[in-house]
């Protein structure tokens, strides 16, 4: 069943009241009245599916906390680390605009979710078995293609979940969820290559059994909400062919800031190579990124619900912060608190960004606006990880120059988008998110 094609009486009717005059309920926090319970049950959802983000996160953010050393135990230098890494990135957000479509057009989203939370599983332990850094590079590479699969069906179903909640808070509570898996995991992987003494080949295989947990905690999750359409009342947003304005602008300043910010293996890889970390505690610090962006996602979530777009711009400015901290900065009190910063960044790249997606489209169209937004923004996060490799072994701080330079150049666009949307709300006299009003597409 599509899901733009599951509610059109529903739909017809919020025209009708629209139309007669009767205020409308606000879009961000309005309780959705569905079959299973409205917001308790939207609540449920998104905490069955946070946790299986969670042992997910423990799987492939384990593996990639150590991708970085283990690509230069098997022969990568810093470039070829920089491309993988870069290449997989680009794949995995690319080929969300193709899975996005897919979802949207065939209504298949659990089938086409489930089947990248496999592949992802599934790549990861196998990379226990690689004996070359191309053959590594390739299995990366297939980790990345199966969150692309999965990652725009994924989020419009729980959109529909999270607009009774506040797109914010409940991405900010997903997101929060799946950075602790993303802590865990690496301390797992610390704790098997301390034991192991530097086995990487073991650790890797011993990431099957939470694969193994993930993929039945998803198959549970598609028995008990089979329809999570359901949990979405009526949409003030109508489905059209067109992007909003303040969408393009928002990608754009979304795509600077991605193409401004380093892949933690080349991090890592920094690290290794002056020696201001050791690899035991790599992994260590990764997961402190990791909890920082957990601990961000919902503090910023639920901030972004009352502040919106302007919140945006001013954690990007801070987050800019990592860049020199990280690649100019030496010993280890430096390489953490930059860590820190870029852990504070990517909360908010993984929750804030794609909740302030969510209100600008219909229901129907969310899987592929999610798929072009993050197709884009791979593409431009491909560009920006292939510059910094480049710079990298030329100029270290030209890094640092590129970085920073790109993520302030976001927020000026990003606060013109906040001042479209407070336009929008003005002429419509409502706090709804009338992004697709005729005058603003």
């Amino acid at each position: 069943m599509n899901y733009s094609e599951t509610a059109p009486d529903e739909r017809g009717a919020t025209q009708a009241v629209q139309e007669s005059g009767e205020e409308s309920t606000p879009l961000l926090g309005r309780r959705g009245n569905t079959e299973n319970g409205g917001t308790s049950s939207a609540l449920k959802f998104i905490l069955m599916c946070g946790f299986n983000s969670f042992v997910a996160d423990w799987v492939y953010e384990g593996s990639r906390s150590i991708l970085g050393p283990y690509l230069l135990l098997l022969g990568a230098d810093a470039l070829a680390i920089s491309v993988i890494s870069g290449f997989g990135e680009f794949l995995g957000y690319a080929l969300r605009l193709i899975s996005g479509r897919s979802a949207d057009r065939t209504g298949l989203y659990w089938p086409i979710t489930i089947a990248g939370y496999i592949l992802q599983m599934v790549a990861v332990p196998l990379l226990s078995l690689a004996r070359s850094w191309q053959v590594a590079g390739i299995l990366i590479i297939l980790e990345r293609v199966g969150k692309a699969t999965r990652s725009p069906p994924l989020k419009a179903m729980l959109s529909h979940a999270a607009k009774s909640m506040g797109f914010g808070w409940a991405f900010g509570i997903h997101e929060a969820m799946d950075q602790i898996g993303a802590l865990f995991g690496p301390l797992f992987v610390a704790l098997l290559l301390k034991v192991k003494h530097e086995n990487y080949q073991f650790t890797f295989a011993m990431l099957a059994a939470p694969a193994v947990v993930m993929l039945l905690g998803v198959a549970v999750a598609r028995l008990v909400y089979p329809h999570p359409e359901n949990l979405e009342s009526e949409s003030p947003v109508q489905d059209t062919d067109k992007l909003p304005r303040v969408f393009w602008i928002y990608l754009l300043a979304s795509s600077l800031v991605g193409a401004g910010f380093a892949d933690f293996p080349v991090m890592a890889y920094k690290f290794r190579r002056t020696g201001d970390l050791s690899d035991e505690f790599i992994p260590v610090v990764y997961a402190i990124s990791m909890a920082v962006a957990g601990a961000g996602s919902l503090a910023f979530g639920r901030l972004f619900d009352r502040f919106g777009l302007n919140l945006l711009a001013l954690l990007t400015l801070i987050a800019a912060a990592y860049a020199p901290l990280v690649f100019l900065g030496r010993g280890h009190t430096l390489g953490i608190i930059g860590s820190c910063f870029w852990g504070l960044g990517t909360g908010v790249h993984e929750s804030i960004i794609p909740a302030a997606v969510a209100p600008m489209v219909g229901p129907g169209r969310r899987a592929s606006a999610y798929g072009l937004f993050t197709a884009i923004y791979g593409v431009s996060w491909f560009l920006g990880s292939t510059v910094i490799g480049l710079l990298f072994n030329r100029w270290m701080p030209a890094v640092v120059i590129f970085s920073v330079g790109l993520q302030l150049a976001a927020i000026p666009l990003i606060v013109y988008a906040s001042r479209l949307i407070s336009q929008s709300r003005a002429s419509t006299g409502t706090e709804e998110e009338p992004f697709l009003e005729p005058s603003d597409i």
